[in-house]
């Protein structure tokens, strides 16, 4: 529908929106506003807030899956790679990720966008338990959850910036913090 290069410009600028105003600042205008188009294109584009909403969940699903996923090596590259993946959180990967949240709250009272959100989520369990062979570490599927919870666990925490959270949780330092995380599932290395 419409042109492809508007509708991802639209829907990046409804992530932007939804990251920087919450689900209550995310209205067409809004977005129309920050796409920069003229109004009523967004509602052009996706006639209702559920339209919306849909969109920025896929587009969210097409930005995850752009994310290239580099094979750990050893136990070593397995804590950086989890290191600069919680960086990119508080970094590049700000608003994203501040979208997936809001998505995620959406979907709690939204059922529809509920399989939409779990796409992502369920990738990353997957994702990370493979990384989690690939480093030879003695992988369970619980081992493997607990890492990924942890890591999920950590993210509102590094977008909220709390410097008192962030050194109360290890936060402060993501490459300790991952080491850490990796030593209390799997025991010290040796």
């Amino acid at each position: 529908m419409g042109n492809p290069d508007r509708r991802d410009r639209l829907r990046d600028a409804a992530i932007e929106v939804l990251a920087e105003q919450g689900g209550r600042g995310l209205t067409h205008r809004a977005v129309d506003g920050a796409a920069g188009v003229p109004p009523g294109t967004a509602k052009n584009y996706f006639p209702t807030r559920q339209a919306l909403l849909r969109a920025i969940a896929e587009r969210c699903v097409e930005l995850y899956r752009e994310i290239p996923a580099p094979a750990p090596l050893g136990r070593e590259g397995l804590a950086g790679m989890m290191a600069a993946l919680l960086s990119d959180v508080a970094g590049p990967g700000r608003n994203r990720m501040l979208a997936y949240l809001e998505l995620q709250a959406e979907a709690s009272r939204s059922p529809w966008l509920a399989p939409l959100v779990d796409t992502i989520a369920a990738a990353d369990f997957a994702a990370f338990e493979q990384a989690q062979r690939s480093a030879g570490l003695p992988v369970t599927r619980q081992r493997a959850a607990a890492v990924t919870l942890a890591l999920h666990a950590a993210i509102p925490h590094l977008l909220a910036g709390g410097s008192g959270t962030l050194a109360a949780a290890g936060l402060d330092d993501l490459e300790r913090f991952a080491h850490d995380l990796l030593e209390s599932v799997y025991g010290t290395p040796g």
